[in-house]
């Protein structure tokens, strides 16, 4: 991918070539000039010799854009809100509470549910639903209410013990 972005960057018309290119893995977000997707795709699916990339892309619908698991929606300020993304198909399974896993299993899956809504939802309106969206899918899972306070309890000492150093 990296030798694919540095062909691009270097052979891209100008009329073409991003505002902004971030990626992850195999996704990217990409700012374009309104009308040039189609031109920019078909010039990305060009550059690779042998034809095993393909690049598709999804394009801003009412403002919104899903990317990973994050739904970015433009604020009417021309802001940018982010907020957590599941896609239609997304269950809400998660690991029992009830299976046969360590504790520290079953801690994580509460912290890092509950880290993604602190740390990457902008407003905290919809930091509150996402938590709340996170206990009750969880509780669905078989998590009691002490699984919550203590993963409070281990994100707040992992914040204290990082800003000390």
């Amino acid at each position: 991918m990296e030798q694919l972005e540095r062909k691009l960057c270097a052979t891209v018309p100008e009329d073409l070539r991003p505002k902004l290119w971030k990626r992850y893995v195999d996704d990217t977000l990409e700012v374009v000039k309104r009308g040039t997707v189609d031109n920019l795709t078909e010039f990305l699916n060009n550059l690779d010799d042998f034809g095993s990339i393909k690049f598709t892309y999804e394009v801003e619908t009412e403002g919104q854009l899903p990317l990973l698991d994050l739904l970015l929606k433009r604020t009417n300020s021309g802001g940018l809100k982010l907020s957590v993304y599941r896609k239609p198909t997304h269950t809400d399974q998660y690991l029992n509470f009830m299976s046969h896993h360590p504790i520290d299993h079953k801690m994580s899956v509460v912290r890092t549910l509950l880290e993604r809504s602190q740390n990457l939802v902008s407003e905290p309106e919809d930091r509150k639903k996402e938590d709340i969206h996170v206990q009750d899918a969880l509780r669905t899972c078989g998590y009691p209410e002490w699984s919550f306070q203590k993963a409070r309890r281990q994100m707040k000492q992992m914040t204290t013990a990082t800003t000390t150093i």
